[in-house]
């Protein structure tokens, strides 16, 4: 599962999404997972920055399935490598979690207690990223992932 908070408009950059996502939901039953969600949040609408935090928080809270893994696209996450996060991933189906959810936030980042509920913080790297291309890295690096577990030959390290 993706969230992500924001709608990406239509262009390249949702076309591009929309084929890794079609390639997930093709993917998932070789590796025994359910399918591929993904949801987006609308940003908050407060004037501050902690209450559109608090805002997104509840809507992200809301959009989780109970007893999913919540793993957070945050700048003090740590940086995996693709076999890494494939083995994250692969865990959390072996242990039987209701879904692996992996969140992208909005502009101000996450609430400091969503951040502490979350049971991995990952980074794509050091620098920042706009929001669409994360989306789009983030929707390749599961189904990069999902082909890994599968042992598909996407993936060449």
């Amino acid at each position: 599962m993706l969230i992500a908070v924001g709608r990406l408009k239509g262009g390249p950059e949702r076309e591009l999404f929309e084929r890794y996502a079609k390639r997930l939901g093709d993917m998932t039953r070789a590796v025994g997972i359910s399918g591929f969600d993904f949801r987006e949040i609308e940003e908050g609408r407060a004037r501050r920055a902690e209450d559109r935090q608090s805002e997104e928080a509840r809507a992200i809270r809301a959009a989780l399935p109970e007893s999913a893994k919540l793993v957070l696209c945050d700048e003090r996450g740590k940086p995996l490598t693709s076999l890494d996060f494939s083995t994250d991933i692969g865990a959390a189906r072996d242990r039987g979690d209701s879904a692996y959810a992996l969140v992208i936030g909005g502009p101000d980042g996450f609430e400091s207690n969503l951040r502490a509920q979350a049971r991995l913080l990952i980074a794509f790297g050091a620098m920042t990223w706009p929001h669409q291309l994360a989306r789009i890295m983030a929707g390749e690096q599961l189904y990069r992932a999902l082909t890994i577990l599968a042992g598909h030959p996407y993936h060449r390290s």
